[in-house]
């Protein structure tokens, strides 16, 4: 029989990735609203961790869950626990991008003189 030893608690937390540019590594920022210790008004403070995405499964946008690990280099102590919810992939069809900067790059029209005057509508 084979016992395992239980790896212990380990800190865990849940936040949203910022970047993913970085080979294995992934930027998750994590929020927490707390009270303010003298005004007792609630305050949103954010913090940024550094973890290790072995796979590079994480995208922008994506929430995730980080556990706590070893020091795996000078800022990296967080690896990628699991996805949580993957972030909404927005496609852009390149024939309606093209139809758009052929617009923009025609240059700006005229305004009518109605247009060019100083604003409010009132006459004086």
């Amino acid at each position: 029989m084979a016992v395992t030893k239980p790896i212990g608690n380990k800190n865990e937390k849940v936040g949203q990735v910022v970047s993913a540019r970085m080979a294995k590594t992934i930027v998750v920022e994590v929020t927490r609203r707390v009270p303010h210790p003298l005004y007792k008004r609630i305050v949103t403070k954010r913090k940024k961790f550094y973890a290790h995405d072995e796979e590079s499964r994480a995208k922008v946008g994506d929430v995730v869950k980080i556990i706590e690990c070893r020091p795996l280099s000078k800022l990296k102590r967080w690896r990628l626990g699991e996805i949580v919810r993957k972030a909404v992939e927005v496609s852009v069809d390149a024939a309606l991008l093209d139809a758009n900067h052929a617009k923009a790059a025609a240059g700006p029209r005229k305004q009518s003189k109605q247009a060019k005057g100083k604003g409010n509508g009132r006459t004086s």
